[in-house]
């Protein structure tokens, strides 16, 4: 376990895959957990409590991947929308054309990479195929 003034590597991640695919030429998507307090996202697209967004530089405006919220701007159904999302709440990203994944961990299994998420009470759950 890291040490409690270690910040988390979950916006390092993020940052990385998403520009090792984008100089690849994939698509980076996010899956989000929809379920957190205040959220104002594009409710028409969330299923099971989990939403996917493509956070490509052509699908978003303004993309900032920050340690503490994902920001941009990008179009639903026609109409611009402006989203910050807690980077605690991006469960993971994949590059839509390959399916390769990154899943996030659990905060409090920061630091032990050799352990799954735990599971949260019935619903769904992503897991990476090989």
């Amino acid at each position: 376990m890291a040490p409690p003034d270690v910040s988390s590597k979950r916006p390092y991640l993020l940052r990385a895959m998403h520009e090792w695919m984008t100089d690849n030429g994939l698509t980076p998507d996010v899956v989000i957990d929809a379920d957190f307090p205040n959220a104002d996202l594009p409710q028409e697209h969330v299923k099971d409590g989990r939403l996917v967004l493509n956070v490509s530089h052509q699908a978003t405006r303004d993309l900032h991947l920050g340690n503490e919220f994902v920001e941009f701007e990008a179009r639903f159904s026609g109409r611009p929308r402006r989203l910050s999302i807690p980077i605690v709440n991006v469960l993971g990203i994949r590059a839509r054309e390959t399916g390769e994944w990154m899943l996030f961990a659990e905060e409090d299994a920061v630091g032990d990479d050799d352990k799954p998420p735990p599971k949260s009470g019935g619903r769904p759950q992503l897991r990476a195929v090989k």
